[in-house]
């Protein structure tokens, strides 16, 4: 068996691959947090982004400052204006999507937890402890 062949069958378990429509997470910048999609590749270290629906300017960016989702806008052609990416992105229901997924989700925990103030803090600290009373209380109850 020639190397190429061997090499050829091995199994990927990489399935985020840099493409157009692929949707990104942006994590530099003045659009932190927000996302887009590559609209086109410019080279290996940068794309063009565009994220009309999400407040993301079309603009170049690099490679390290996005993070791959599992998402991908589909049938986006390639270079397409920020028209038709605009459109290709609400009727694939992107924004709805990365909104209900866990990762989203956990962003939007932890910015609501970096807001919270000293008084705030303290009353979730009585609110656990409460709650940790009650059901110490129900377990010995319950074992009774």
């Amino acid at each position: 068996m020639s190397k190429s062949n061997s090499i050829s069958q091995v199994p990927s378990n990489f399935d985020r691959f840099v493409e157009v429509g692929r949707v990104v997470l942006v994590q530099d910048g003045p659009y932190a947090g927000k996302i887009a999609a590559i609209a086109e590749i410019i080279d290996h270290n940068r794309a063009i982004i565009d994220g009309p629906s999400t407040g993301v300017p079309r603009q170049a960016f690099a490679f390290r400052h996005l993070v791959l989702t599992s998402l991908v806008v589909p049938n986006l052609p390639r270079n397409a204006g920020t028209g038709v990416v605009r459109k290709q992105f609400d009727a694939s229901g992107v924004a709805a999507k990365w909104s209900n997924s866990s990762w989203a989700k956990k962003r939007e925990a932890i910015q609501k937890r970096r807001k919270t103030t000293d008084f705030e803090r303290f009353n979730v600290f009585l609110q656990k402890r409460a709650r940790r009373d009650l059901v110490r209380k129900a377990v010995k109850k319950a074992k009774a």
